[in-house]
C-alpha cells in the first residue's frame, strides 16, 4: 500500500478511535501523533523523554532496549508523554491494526494522566522544561568540565528516587525558611530593640529560655527544638540540596533538575498497575467498536493476547491492572471505575479491590527458593495481597528519612530506615553511601535491620563500616 495512502487511513483511524474513545467517556488533552524509526524511539524510552540531559546510563538502557529489538526478543509499539497537549510516538513499521490498538492504549493513558490525582501537580510543559535544563546542564560542562559534571550527576542519580511526593504541603510554608528559623539564635541582637511578634516567636526566644529556666525538662525541650530536622525528613534529595555545606551552586541546581525530574516521573511509577491496566481495559472496549476484517481481528487478538496475558515467573501489570478494573466493573459498574481511576493508587488499588475470589481466579502465589529449586510457600490471599501492596509502597522503594543533618554535633548526616519487613540490599547501600559523602561532604550514617538486629552502617567516602546499635 502508497504510503500516502497508508497515512490517510492512519489519519481516519484516529478520528474514529478519538469519537468512540469521546462517547465512552474519556476525557483527554489533545493528542499529537508522530510516526518515529526504532532508532529514535528506543532513544525517546532509554531517555524517558524527547528532550533530556546526557548520561552514560541512558546510553546503556538504549543499548540493551536496542538490541533486544535487533534480535526479536522484544518491542516498543509506541511512548506516551504526559504533557498537554499530549505526545504519543508510534513505531515506524506498525500495521494499521497495531497501530488502532496503540491510539485506544494511549487515549486511556492521556485520560489516566489528566484525572488521577496523583498526577495533579505534574508540569504539563516537562518537554520544554527539560529542553531547557539540558542546556543549563550542557552549559555547566563547558564551564566546569564534562568529567566534574558527570561525576556529580552519577552521586545525584544514586539517590534521586528518594523524594518527597505528596500532593498536600502545609499551605504557605517555606521548609528551608523554616528550618533556618528553628536554628536561629539571634546572637547579635540588639536586647534593647523588639521584634515584631511571628509564629515563630517561640523559636527567636530559644536562647532566652534555656538561659533562664536550666531545669531539666526545659533542657530537654531545648534540645528537642535544636533537632536538625525538627521532623524526619523524607525529601533526601531536597534536604541535601539546600543545606550540605559541600555544594557550590551549579550543583545545586543541577540537583534541582534532577529532583522536578523525578518529581514529574513519580506519579507513573506508583499508578504503574492502574496506569497500564485501564489503558488495556479501554483498548479492548473500543477495539471491539471498530468495523474490522477477518484478517484484522485475528491480528489484533494475537498483539492483545502478547500484551494481557499472564507471565509465569513475573507480573504483568498490563493483565493484573486488566483483571481488576475488569471486576470492579463487573462487580459496582462502570461509573465505579471511573471513580477509582481518579482517586487511587497501586497500593490503595490493590488493598481495596484485590479480593479473595480474584486472587484464585488469577492463581496468584508466592514462590521462593528453596536450594536448587523455586518452591510454592504461600497461597493464602491475604498475604498474597499484602505482599503486592507493600511491593508497591514508596514506589517499590525502601522508605529513608533524614532523622539528624547535625548528627555528634558536627555536621554529619544520619538517616534512618522505615523497616517494613523488607531489608536493604548490603551491597548497595556499601555502593551508595560513598556518593552520599560525595553530595553532604561529611560522614554519613545510615540505620537498619538487617537480620532483626538494627545495623549502624557509617561511611566517609573511602570505606563503609558497619556495627550493632
Amino acid at each position: 500500500m502508497p504510503r500516502d495512502e497508508e497515512q490517510r487511513d492512519l489519519e481516519v483511524a484516529i478520528s474514529d478511535i478519538t469519537l468512540i474513545a469521546e462517547q465512552f467517556g474519556l476525557d483527554f488533552y489533545p493528542m499529537r501523533y508522530e510516526i518515529c524509526p526504532s532508532d529514535i524511539i528506543y532513544t525517546f524510552g532509554a531517555y524517558g523523554m524527547p528532550t533530556r540531559f546526557s548520561h552514560w546510563s541512558f546510553g546503556k538502557t538504549f543499548n540493551k532496549m536496542k538490541m533486544q529489538y535487533d534480535l526479536g526478543l522484544s518491542k516498543i509499539y509506541e511512548l506516551v508523554i504526559n504533557s498537554n497537549p499530549c505526545y504519543a510516538f508510534l513505531l515506524d513499521g506498525n500495521s494499521l491494526v497495531q497501530n488502532k490498538l496503540i491510539v485506544a492504549h494511549v487515549l486511556a493513558h492521556c485520560d489516566f494522566f489528566k484525572n488521577n490525582a496523583r498526577f495533579s501537580i505534574s508540569n504539563r510543559n516537562m518537554v520544554e522544561s527539560m529542553s531547557a535544563a539540558a542546556e543549563r546542564i550542557s552549559q555547566y560542562e563547558v564551564e566546569h568540565g564534562t568529567a566534574q559534571v558527570e561525576r556529580f550527576l552519577d552521586a545525584v542519580m544514586a539517590i534521586q528516587e528518594h523524594v518527597d511526593p505528596s500532593l498536600f504541603k502545609p499551605y504557605g510554608l517555606d521548609k528551608k525558611h523554616y528550618m533556618e528559623l528553628q536554628l536561629r539564635r539571634d546572637k547579635s541582637k540588639d536586647k534593647g530593640n523588639s521584634r515584631p511578634a511571628s509564629p515563630y516567636e517561640d523559636l527567636w526566644d530559644l536562647e532566652s529560655f534555656e538561659t533562664t529556666n536550666p531545669t531539666k525538662n526545659n533542657a530537654d525541650e531545648v534540645a528537642e527544638a535544636r533537632k536538625f530536622p525538627l521532623n524526619p525528613e523524607k525529601d533526601i534529595v531536597w534536604f541535601i540540596q539546600e543545606f550540605s555545606p559541600a555544594m557550590e551552586d551549579w550543583q545545586r541546581d543541577i540537583m534541582s533538575i534532577l529532583r522536578e525530574e523525578m518529581l514529574y516521573f513519580w506519579p507513573q511509577i506508583e499508578t504503574k498497575i492502574m496506569n497500564e491496566g485501564w489503558a488495556s481495559y479501554w483498548h479492548q472496549k473500543i477495539m471491539r467498536e471498530l468495523p474490522l476484517t477477518s484478517e484484522e481481528t485475528i491480528e489484533y487478538a494475537k498483539l492483545n493476547s502478547a500484551v494481557v496475558q499472564p507471565s509465569r515467573h513475573s507480573l504483568n501489570p498490563y493483565y493484573l491492572g486488566l483483571k481488576i478494573f475488569e471486576d470492579i466493573e463487573k462487580r459496582f459498574g462502570q461509573e465505579k471505575i471511573f471513580e477509582v481511576r481518579e482517586v487511587e493508587s497501586d497500593p490503595s488499588f490493590l488493598r481495596n479491590y484485590l479480593t479473595k475470589e480474584l486472587t484464585e481466579e488469577l492463581d496468584l502465589y508466592i514462590f521462593e527458593k528453596k536450594g536448587q529449586e523455586w518452591k510454592i510457600t504461600d497461597k493464602t490471599w491475604e498475604t498474597i495481597r499484602d505482599q503486592l501492596v507493600y511491593s508497591r509502597v514508596n514506589g517499590g522503594y525502601p522508605y529513608l528519612e533524614v532523622t539528624d543533618g547535625d548528627f555528634q554535633r558536627n555536621g554529619e548526616l544520619y538517616i534512618t530506615h522505615r523497616f517494613e519487613g523488607t531489608e536493604l540490599d548490603l551491597k548497595y547501600i556499601e555502593r551508595t553511601l560513598p556518593y552520599l559523602v560525595q553530595l553532604w561532604g561529611k560522614q554519613v550514617h545510615l540505620e537498619t535491620i538487617s537480620d532483626d538486629k538494627k545495623i549502624l552502617f557509617s561511611c566517609d567516602g573511602k570505606k563503609t563500616s558497619r556495627k550493632s546499635v
